[in-house]
C-alpha cells in the first residue's frame, strides 16, 4: 500500500463530560461543583491541561479542536490562552460520544480534509507522557500507510478492571518502530468478573479511547454506521466560516441522536480497526475518585486534596477485581 502524506496532524480534545462519578468527591474536596477535566489533582496543571499540552507536542499549537459543553466556558477560561488554544467548539448539549467525537471532526475536515487525526480524552492519566507521545507518533507514522483503518491505543490490563472497555486482538498488521500493530477482533464492554478473566488469559488489551485516524476513513465510516448524525454535520460543515454557522448548529442540535462511538461505531467494523499497545506506560482513566488515589499511590506523588476525603466519601467504591496468585 502506498503511503500519502496528509497536511498535518490534528488533534481532537473530548472535554464535554459532566463527570458524574467524581462530582460528589469534587464537591467535598472544592465546596462547589466542578468536572474533573478542569480540577488539578497532582501538581499545577489540570487534567486539561495535560491533554492540550500533549496534543501540542504532536502537531501546531493551532491544529487542535477542543470540545466543550456551552456551560463549562468559566471553567475553560482558567484552562486556554489566546497562544495555545486553536479551535474551541462549544457543544450545546451532551448527545454522547458519537457526536462529541463527529463535531470537533467537522471542524478538522474544514480545515484540512487530508488531515491525520488524534482522538484524546481529556479526562485520562499516563506517565511517563514522552513515552504516551512517542506511541501516538508512532501511530500517526503508520496512518500514512494504513489510510482505511482507524489505529486505537490498548493498553495490557494489571488487574480485573470491569468499567473499561477490553479489546480481543488477533494477528500482526505490521511494525512501526518496536511497536506491534494488531487486527480487532471484538469488543467487550464492561465485562463481569469471568469474561474478564477469560479476556486477560487471552490476551485482550483495555482500549483507551486515544485513537488515530485520517479524516476521510473517520467521516466514511460515519456515514455507513450513523448517517443520521452525519447528514446533520454534513449540513454544519457548510456553514462553518458564515454568518450561520452557530444558529445552524444549535439548531442540528435540537434534535440530535444520542449515540456512542464505541457501539454504534467502532463495534460494527472490527475490520477496520487496529490496535497498538501502548508499553511502559502507566495509564489510568480517571472517571472514579479511587482510581485517582491509586495511581499517585504508586508513583508516591502527593495529591492535592487531602486524602481521607476519598475514606470518608460516598463516592469512593471499587470497579475492579484484585488479581491474586
Amino acid at each position: 500500500m502506498r503511503a500519502s502524506h496528509s497536511n498535518g496532524v490534528w488533534s481532537i480534545i473530548l472535554a464535554g463530560g459532566e463527570g458524574e462519578r467524581t462530582r460528589p468527591f469534587i464537591q467535598e474536596w472544592l465546596g462547589c461543583s466542578k468536572p474533573k477535566q478542569y480540577c488539578t489533582f497532582v501538581g499545577n496543571r489540570s487534567m486539561l491541561r495535560h491533554t492540550l499540552d500533549r496534543a501540542d507536542r504532536l502537531g501546531m499549537p493551532h491544529q487542535k479542536v477542543t470540545v466543550l459543553a456551552e456551560h463549562h466556558l468559566p471553567y475553560a477560561r482558567e484552562t486556554f490562552n489566546k497562544q495555545k488554544a486553536g479551535e474551541i467548539i462549544l457543544q450545546p448539549q451532551n448527545c454522547d460520544t458519537a457526536a462529541g467525537i463527529f463535531l470537533p471532526l467537522t471542524y478538522v475536515r474544514a480545515r484540512d480534509p487530508n488531515a491525520t487525526v488524534v482522538i484524546f480524552p481529556s479526562d485520562h492519566f499516563v506517565f511517563p507522557e514522552d513515552r504516551f507521545v512517542e506511541t501516538v507518533r508512532r501511530a500517526t507514522r503508520a496512518i500514512r500507510v494504513l489510510q482505511d483503518r482507524i489505529l486505537l491505543l490498548g493498553v495490557r490490563p494489571t488487574h480485573l478492571e470491569l468499567d473499561y472497555g477490553w479489546v480481543n486482538v488477533g494477528e500482526i498488521l505490521g511494525w512501526n518502530g518496536s511497536s506491534c500493530l494488531r487486527h480487532v477482533e471484538s469488543f467487550i464492554e464492561k465485562p463481569s468478573p469471568l469474561e474478564a478473566v477469560q479476556a486477560m488469559s487471552n490476551g485482550a488489551l483495555w482500549n483507551t479511547l486515544v485513537m488515530v485516524a485520517k479524516v476521510n476513513t473517520l467521516w466514511s465510516l460515519g456515514w455507513q454506521c450513523i448517517p443520521g448524525i452525519m447528514e446533520r454535520l454534513e449540513w454544519l460543515g457548510k456553514t462553518i466560516g458564515t454568518v450561520h454557522e452557530s444558529q445552524t448548529l444549535h439548531r442540528l442540535y435540537q434534535n440530535m441522536p444520542f449515540m456512542n462511538f464505541s457501539s454504534d461505531v467502532l463495534q460494527k467494523v472490527p475490520e477496520r480497526l487496529g490496535m497498538i499497545e501502548l508499553e511502559e506506560v502507566l495509564w489510568s482513566d480517571w472517571g472514579r475518585p479511587e482510581r485517582i488515589m491509586e495511581t499517585l499511590e504508586v508513583l508516591g506523588k502527593k495529591p492535592a486534596f487531602p486524602s481521607e476525603i476519598l475514606t470518608n466519601s460516598s463516592s469512593f467504591h471499587t470497579s475492579s477485581v484484585e488479581v491474586v496468585s
